[in-house]
């Protein structure tokens, strides 16, 4: 358990088993941590100095001699802070950049065809990235949910999902089955901007449906994968046929 934290902390596998040693002898020369962990003293040197530059050991003079101890386990705690810390300075660093970029990179695209353009997503990450596009909304997003089979799906994502579209002022027009999942999200209607009708006692479905500017999302949670067409044409298309059936329903429950 506790090599496999030390790795996803980014620790290698030498790194830790000289880190571990140290923890047991408290504190002692290159040679007899070589000895005890069983790696070649010049790759120990090697090793000391990079759990030195993390900031987890320290190196004293004893007379003529070297040693090396592990600090407190608690500096694992500093270690991650900084490593958050670089990590956070460095997605900013390139978040900056990409924004510099996307002037020049949508000049690119081919403006002339009147093609529709289709983009597929996989798996839970693709579909987090595909629902990232609908933040981009110039208008009400219209949309067929089922929350009760989103959530399933995607638990963790959902919920910040709403309060980041609300914060962007993406206001959504929604047609729910009527299921418990489904009407216990209508409570939060005002505060993540959204306003909602039911199909039927009855009816339902699984996928999900978001048509929004020039665009239509198509999400399948059953085999995780999404689709992103790009079509003014189809995009009006939808928009037609969801204002036909949202003049039918009602927001009411009974």
């Amino acid at each position: 358990m506790l090599k496999e934290i030390l790795k996803e902390l980014g620790f290698t596998s030498k790194e830790t088993v000289i880190y571990m040693t140290l923890l047991e002898l408290g504190s002692a020369k290159a040679g007899e941590i070589a000895k005890k962990a069983d790696v070649n003293r010049t790759t120990v040197y090697d090793i000391l100095g990079l759990l030195l530059k993390k900031g987890v050991v320290n190196q004293y003079k004893k007379g003529s001699q070297t040693y090396f101890g592990a600090l407190d386990p608690g500096r694992l705690l500093s270690y991650v802070d900084r490593e958050i810390e670089n990590t956070t300075e460095r997605l900013t660093k390139q978040k900056n950049q990409i924004k510099h970029l996307i002037p020049q990179l949508v000049s690119l695209q081919n403006k002339a065809t009147s093609k529709p353009r289709v983009q597929f997503y996989e798996g839970e990450k693709g579909m987090r990235e595909a629902y990232e596009d609908t933040l981009t909304s110039k208008q009400p997003i219209l949309a067929y949910a089922n929350v009760e089979t989103v959530h399933e799906a995607l638990p963790n994502f959902f919920p910040t999902y709403y309060k980041r579209r609300a914060a962007k002022g993406v206001y959504i027009r929604a047609i729910f089955p009527r299921n418990a999942v489904s009407i216990e999200r209508t409570k939060l209607d005002q505060a993540e901007m959204r306003a909602t009708r039911f199909l039927p006692q009855g009816e339902t479905f699984t996928p999900e449906i978001n048509i929004y500017n020039n665009k239509i999302l198509v999400a399948s949670w059953k085999e995780k994968m999404a689709i992103i067409i790009e079509s003014k044409e189809f995009a009006d298309f939808h928009r037609v046929i969801f204002e036909q059936l949202w003049g039918t329903l009602s927001s009411k429950l009974s």
